[in-house]
């Protein structure tokens, strides 16, 4: 069973921490790169908004009575297959199962220009992730 309320509450922080990283790259590439401690920002915005699409992905897989993805890119393209993303939509987003990776586990160096591109993509793709999940979540 899927609960409405656990949904609608982890939307409403990531929505409080794309209002954050809108903040972040408002300046625009060059004030971002000035200052280091948005990068640090940034970096752990983008992993609370990632990890909880995560888990909210998740929820309506196995609150729909369908065994867990056997990993975070699968829990996006799950929800292709199910009909609550666009499939094309669910693909293209899988990258941020590999972004929060990265940042989590600091496997290489991350480039601070390509962390301000995902940030600008999450501003434009996240609402688009919002909207659909809570359509589906009722």
């Amino acid at each position: 069973m899927i609960d409405r309320e656990l949904v609608t509450r982890k939307v409403l922080l990531i929505g409080r921490d794309l209002e954050e990283l809108r903040k972040l790259v408002s300046g625009g590439l060059g004030e971002y790169l000035a200052d280091p401690y948005k990068e640090v920002l940034a970096e752990r915005f983008l992993e609370r908004t990632i990890t909880r699409m995560i888990d909210v992905n998740y929820h309506l897989i196995t609150g729909s009575d369908r065994p867990p993805p056997r990993d975070y890119y699968e829990s996006f393209t799950e929800l292709g297959k199910m009909g609550i993303l666009e499939p094309v939509f669910a693909s293209k987003i899988t990258s941020s199962a590999g972004l929060r990776n990265r940042i989590v586990h600091e496997y290489d160096d991350i480039d601070p220009a390509k962390v301000f591109e995902a940030i600008r993509a999450a501003l434009f793709d996240l609402p688009v992730y919002l909207k659909a999940v809570l359509s589906f979540a009722g």
